[in-house]
């Protein structure tokens, strides 16, 4: 049951007129009340609606963004996309990270209970969902950019995986290329899933199967694409295609087949997913599936700022296609 202000008041002695102050920054409350108030606001976990906030001072015209870190090569395309909505809008934006682990999300939460911002987009909540959906259920504003296309307690914006990774193999079959190895991304990451079934599927309806041995469980770093190349040419794997879940490993796995003597595209095609920018500049340039990140970006702030303006908020995630890009390491047929 979400915390009102009617239990803030009732646990801390005052009433809610004066836990409407403390939480305003008014100086009409003497620091000891204002310290015991606080103090019930953390241990509650009150969070303040941004409705009750803008009815006694206005909103604070600026979003939240929390995001697990800013090393992953599309996080400034999402991030860009954000920043350009709500600036458009008139809105700020403070940006969170769980770099530190739970010191970071402690650190987040006390903004949270503060009410620096209006409300929050995140970003891949791997480890913080449940605080996220906890904040939610005591009135936080959320927007998801997950691209496990699922339906959580809050809006979420996602992309086409599944159909991301059947475009890739229906591309390699064209092409000639039936016996693919494929390098996915951490087995927890629902896009690894929905890549693979993706892709796997096109090949079975296609009478071509994918044994595991051509399957090789990766991290999207480029090293464990490199690894999953050389494992297989070590073993004699055969194998005509490189299908990465992500355009770092594909780098990789282009790396090591250039070291091993192994031609791309004429004796192994390569394909990845995102189109970073290092998708274009890799030797030879990278087909890949691309992911509309800073569309992503714009399409939750949209959400959320609508949301804040009173609209309501949309039942189940916003699915934005995926698209993909051919060229040469894997060109048309």
């Amino acid at each position: 049951m979400r915390v009102t202000i009617a239990d803030v008041a009732r646990e801390a002695g005052v009433s809610k007129t004066t836990v409407s102050r403390v939480l305003n920054t008014k100086g009409e409350v003497d620091d000891r009340t204002a310290a015991r108030v606080r103090s019930v606001i953390s241990q509650l976990g009150y969070v303040p609606s941004s409705r009750a906030v803008g009815l006694a001072r206005g909103n604070s015209r600026t979003v939240g963004m929390l995001v697990p870190t800013l090393t992953w090569p599309w996080m400034g395309e999402v991030l860009q996309g954000v920043v350009d909505t709500v600036e458009a809008a008139g809105y700020g934006m403070l940006l969170f990270t769980c770099n530190r682990g739970v010191e970071s999300v402690a650190r987040f939460t006390g903004q949270v209970s503060a009410r620096a911002f209006d409300g929050l987009v995140v970003v891949e909540p791997e480890n913080t969902l449940e605080t996220i959906t906890g904040l939610h259920r005591k009135g936080l504003p959320v927007v998801l950019i997950d691209d496990r296309a699922q339906s959580p307690a809050f809006p979420s914006v996602a992309t086409t995986n599944r159909e991301g990774g059947a475009s890739a193999a229906r591309h390699l079959l064209a092409g000639g290329r039936s016996r693919p190895l494929v390098i996915t991304g951490p087995s927890h990451f629902g896009c690894v899933h929905d890549r693979l079934a993706g892709f796997g599927g096109v090949l079975a309806e296609a009478g071509h199967g994918l044994p595991p041995a051509r399957v090789h469980h990766g991290d999207f770093t480029e090293a464990a694409g490199c690894l999953a190349v050389q494992q297989r040419l070590a073993t004699g794997e055969e194998f005509d295609a490189v299908f990465a879940h992500n355009d770092v490993s594909a780098a990789g796995a282009l790396r090591a087949l250039r070291a091993a003597g192994r031609r791309v595209p004429d004796d192994v095609a390569v394909i990845g997913f995102d189109d970073v920018p290092l998708a274009s500049h890799t030797d030879p340039p990278l087909t890949t599936v691309r992911q509309p990140m800073r569309r992503m970006g714009e399409t939750a702030a949209r959400v959320l700022l609508d949301h804040l303006g009173g609209t309501p908020a949309p039942g189940t995630p916003v699915v934005l296609p995926t698209e993909l890009v051919v060229r040469n390491s894997a060109p048309a047929a």
